[in-house]
């Protein structure tokens, strides 16, 4: 009876110790599995944190790129803007050949008229820069004969260089080759072909080899006497009789110590404000004894 006791005995304790280790296990499973949760967890947590970091990082890195992106835009425009700036200052100066298309216009527009018969061929278009009183940059043409376009382009180059101020300076043809027009529109000129009134000798403006510069304020004028004995005041154009006082000052006046004066003289022009039978303050032209050989040859031809 006692042994069977002892063996119930140590049954119940071998039990008890068995139940221990299966609960200490199980605690240590809930610790472990709590342990690897949390574990887990803070990685998800972490792994989050860094991706709401990433993005933005990317965010802050694509608003700089696009920030960037705006800068280059931004400054390849400016050089865009000084870059064309920078041609029109060095290639805003050129001679060239009548094309076709300019040769067009100059018929239509009537400054090679039907019975022109000075040579396309002779002929010569310039564009150059010029400035007006206010300093703005204009773009200018002008048809000149070719036997003084190299010399006018200078010209134009020196003037520019100076800030010489010359306002208008176009076709004649925009004005459908009407000199009173042009002159009142202070346009400056040089080609615009005609025959001397009553004659067949081509006028100095008809050869190309005369040029007027600021024409309104620097007008044509002359004393004509008429058969009656009456004299008559000739002013071209006629807005421009309030500038023929050249004691007084006033913008675009030239004089005989003006800049442009003096270029045009150096390069072998004659001034119409020298003249004393007459005055033609915008005028400068090639002296006679060289316009009448290229005339004669013309008519002859």
């Amino acid at each position: 009876m006692s042994s069977y006791f002892g063996i119930g005995i140590v049954g119940i304790m071998i039990f008890a110790f068995l139940a221990f280790e299966v609960l200490k296990h199980s605690e240590n499973s809930v610790s472990d599995i709590s342990a690897v949760s949390a574990e887990r967890s803070a990685a998800a947590d972490s792994r989050a944190a860094e991706a709401e970091s990433s993005a933005a990082a990317d965010s802050r890195a694509a608003v700089a790129e696009s920030s960037a992106a705006s800068d280059v835009s931004a400054v390849l425009a400016d050089s865009r803007v000084n870059s064309a700036e920078k041609i029109d200052e060095t290639e805003g100066f050129s001679i060239r050949e009548i094309s076709d298309d300019l040769f067009d216009r100059m018929r239509a527009g009537n400054t090679y008229k039907k019975e022109c018969i000075v040579p396309r061929e002779d002929l010569r278009y310039l564009v150059v820069l010029h400035k007006d009183k206010e300093g703005n940059t204009h773009r200018g043409e002008m048809v000149v004969h070719k036997r003084i376009a190299e010399d006018i382009l200078e010209i134009f180059k020196k003037l520019y260089d100076a800030d010489y101020p010359i306002e208008r300076m176009t076709l004649p043809d925009n004005y459908m080759a009407d000199d009173e027009t042009m002159m009142r529109d202070n346009n400056s000129s040089c080609f615009n072909f005609r025959f001397i009134s009553h004659t067949k000798k081509i006028s100095k403006h008809g050869l190309g080899m005369a040029v007027d510069i600021n024409p309104l304020y620097n007008p044509y004028h002359k004393t004509v006497k008429n058969a009656d004995g009456t004299t008559e005041e000739v002013t071209e154009p006629a807005t421009g009789m309030d500038y023929l006082d050249r004691t007084r000052d006033f913008d675009y006046k030239i004089n005989k110590n003006d800049l442009c004066c003096k270029l045009f003289i150096e390069k072998g022009f004659e001034w119409g404000g020298n003249w004393s039978d007459r005055k033609d303050y915008q005028h400068f032209e090639l002296p006679t004894a060289i316009t009448e050989k290229y005339a004669e040859a013309y008519t002859k031809e």
